[in-house]
């Protein structure tokens, strides 16, 4: 038996012999070559939660179903200790066959985490976050002798005992930038019919080529005889480079789907997978995702809609906005006239297709470790976080820590529940209109992060909630009268406190390092941390969130008002006359007088 580390970066699952086993693709540590690693588990079952209306009855109802074990837990529910069934099934195809049935016993009250997708369940049973590492036991095997397929330089490790996580700074990640370039003499291009002309990589290992089918003078172009030649070196590149990262810009929704298209009209296996397995496309919200398994794939585009706030997120405007350069730019209609004049255009072209891929390897390094901190606290795949909204972040950072705190899950809304949630609405924060006209000695006062120390101060929570208490066991809202208990500490409070005190910490430790690196990974962290605590006081009011309550949205807003009035008030005893007002802080003139 042998010790492995690697850096986790994806997880899935397949079924061998009727059973679920777990993949974790990573890249091995402390290895000269610089390989990849699958290691599976092949331990690791589905379950759900029962709440049973009748103990005996719903124990004998369950068991006469096909599942693989039933057996008392005690945990937490909404704060209130229960006495749940804990149902572990054969595979995960059997939830959602099951789910229904076992919903529908006259012995049974509810289910609960039904919902929850195999693999996250594995990294959040396990303890583990893609982008760290971890240790594992077991021994490497021949991929030739069994069902798991791999490419070059991957190695598969059979998993023996449990995996385990293991503290680790920011790794190091190869990162490949792709774009291609789409002859379209009738505008749109349709990839039934118009090809690629150009494909351009860039990597953070110093690699800057063009394909193309057109031969240059410029020393980044590499001549391929035919499309198909094209297709197929692109896909050699990838393999050999060996990245952990793939990235591109609008990739999901144009550069993956047109070179998938393209490839299968052509003829071209795109099996650029640890795995040797092909380029598919998974849904992820309202889009399909380009998914290449053991790299991850990222769609900037998205990251940048997410992060900034631009009249236009063309590549060129996010360029300028991050460097404050201007990039090489042709016009998209006209790209086809460039192929077609050769020469200096043709040139031109070539230029404007590399400094695509180089400017997305700029922009990438630059703004992905906020994101792929991200990704080491809600402890959720890469690729999963870089498509996800800040509030989905945030509920799976509360369902791993309802794990840890011994609590159940609450389930997502029935359409029914949504219809109502969407009817209602917490009033928001305090606004005064501004004074108009030209102002002096004007000063600005800010509550640091209002919301969520409102909810830490006030213990606002679902948990917390009660219809009668007096002033000495609770905190009582303003203006709506929600009531919260002071004691115990809530759930959402709590893990809202532990942020802030982290946040805290990583703050003092960055003010007291001399190491300009060491500064920068801290303040990625902090950064990381203080937008998922300030998204969480918002998610109270989301009607699709599984904790979602909305008198707590309600008193929590009831609250900011309440402190702003009150602080701007009181400024005015000092000689400041509030000018304007927004949520959680305000500007004021100072104007003395003789009494001040």
């Amino acid at each position: 038996m042998e010790t492995k580390k690697f850096v986790l970066l994806d997880i899935d699952y397949i079924t061998e012999d009727d059973r679920a086993v777990v993949r974790l693709f990573g890249k091995l540590q402390g290895d000269e070559k610089g390989r990849s690693v699958i290691a599976v588990d092949k331990g690791f079952k589905p379950y759900i939660y029962v709440l049973p209306h009748d103990s005996e009855e719903c124990v004998t109802d369950i068991n006469e179903m096909d599942v693989e074990g039933v057996e008392w837990v005690r945990e937490k529910d909404i704060g209130k200790t229960k006495d749940f069934l804990k149902v572990t099934l054969k595979h995960p195809q059997d939830v959602p066959k099951l789910r229904d049935k076992i919903r529908n016993l006259d012995s049974v009250l509810d289910i609960r985490e039904h919902d929850i997708p195999f693999y996250r369940r594995y990294l959040i049973d396990k303890g583990l976050f893609p982008m760290s590492e971890v240790e594992v036991d077991g021994e490497f095997v021949n991929a030739e002798d069994n069902s798991f397929r791999c490419a070059e330089d991957t190695c598969v490790f059979e998993i023996q005992g449990e995996p385990r996580p293991v503290e680790s700074e920011f790794p190091d990640l190869k990162i490949l930038s792709f774009d291609i370039e789409v002859y379209n003499p009738k505008g749109m291009p349709q990839a039934e019919v118009d090809p690629i002309i150009m494909m351009s990589l860039s990597s953070n290992q110093g690699l800057e080529k063009v394909l193309s089918t057109k031969s240059s003078r410029l020393e980044f172009v590499e001549t391929l005889e035919s499309e198909e030649a094209m297709l197929e070196r692109f896909v050699e590149i990838v393999k050999s480079e060996n990245p952990d990262l793939l990235i591109g810009y609008n990739s999901d929704n144009f550069d993956m789907p047109y070179i998938n298209d393209r490839a299968e009209k052509i003829g071209v296996e795109l099996d650029m997978g640890t795995d040797a397995s092909k380029l598919k496309f998974m849904r992820r919200g309202f889009a399909n995702a380009g998914l290449i398994k053991g790299r991850i794939h990222v769609d900037l585009y998205l990251l940048m809609r997410r992060y900034l706030t631009l009249d236009r997120y063309t590549l060129e405007r996010v360029y300028r906005e991050l460097f404050d350069e201007e990039k090489e730019d042709v016009p998209g209609d006209e790209i086809y006239q460039y192929w077609d004049d050769g020469g200096e255009k043709l040139d031109t072209l070539f230029r404007y297709s590399l400094d695509d891929a180089v400017a997305v390897t700029k922009i990438g390094e630059k703004m992905l470790p906020l994101s792929l901190e991200l990704t080491r606290i809600v402890g959720q795949p890469f690729f999963d976080i870089a498509r996800m909204t800040t509030g989905q972040m945030v509920e799976w950072y509360l369902i791993r820590k309802a794990y840890e705190y011994g609590e159940i899950v609450p389930n997502k809304p029935s359409s029914t529940q949504y219809s109502e949630r969407r009817s209602k609405r917490a009033a928001g924060g305090y606004v005064k209109d501004p004074v108009k006209g030209l102002h002096e000695n004007i000063v600005s006062f800010d509550f640091r992060s209002l919301y969520p120390s409102i909810i830490i101060s006030k213990n606002v929570s679902p948990d917390t909630m009660v219809s009668e208490c007096s002033e000495d066991e609770c905190y009582i809202a303003p203006e709506v009268g929600h009531k919260f208990l002071k004691e115990p500490v809530g759930f959402v409070p709590s893990i809202i406190g532990n942020i802030l005190k982290e946040r805290v910490r990583i703050k003092t430790m960055m003010k007291a390092s001399e190491n300009p690196r060491e500064k920068q990974i801290l303040d990625v962290q902090q950064q990381a941390l203080k937008r998922l605590a300030n998204s969480m006081y918002g998610v109270y009011g989301y009607s699709r969130f599984r904790w979602y309550r909305i008198e707590c949205a309600e008193a929590v807003t009831a609250w900011g008002r309440d402190f702003i009035k009150k602080t701007m008030k009181q400024a005015e005893d000092y000689g400041f006359k509030a000018l304007y007002a927004d949520t959680d802080g305000f500007y004021a003139t100072f104007e003395p007088s003789d009494e001040n």
